[in-house]
């Protein structure tokens, strides 16, 4: 099961994407999605170009150029922004909300994430 996250962009530099459920970590901090409009995201939204990859030995000769670039689609652009206006707008009526979402998180080997409280 994969559950969407958004930053938003803005302040920590996460864009739309799903996540496993798995890599996720549920804290007691609550976030108002009033006024965001999350009719427009579906699976559609998050699948690659099938022709941007390539198979057999056209990816073996390719394998030393460079890189390609990924290209986000003005759609995906789109949303991105629409999300995240209305996201910020919440986040900013709560106060050092801003700040808990854009402070990095980190454990350490002594840390015990299921004891913790966020």
């Amino acid at each position: 099961m994969f559950h969407l996250c958004a930053g938003p962009y803005a302040l920590n530099g996460v864009p739309l994407r799903r996540v496993n459920q798995k890599y996720v970590i549920a804290t007691s901090t609550k976030v108002s999605l009033d006024g965001v409009d999350t009719s427009a995201i579906n699976d559609d939204v998050f699948k690659r170009d099938p022709s941007a990859e390539k198979e057999g030995e056209e990816a073996l000769f390719e394998a030393g150029s460079a890189p390609k670039q990924t290209v986000t689609s003005e759609e995906r652009k789109a949303l991105q922004v629409a999300v995240d206006s209305k996201l910020q707008a919440n986040v900013d009526k709560v106060e050092l909300l801003g700040a808990y979402l854009s402070a990095k998180f980190t454990l350490t080997k002594s840390d015990k994430p299921h004891l913790m409280k966020f």
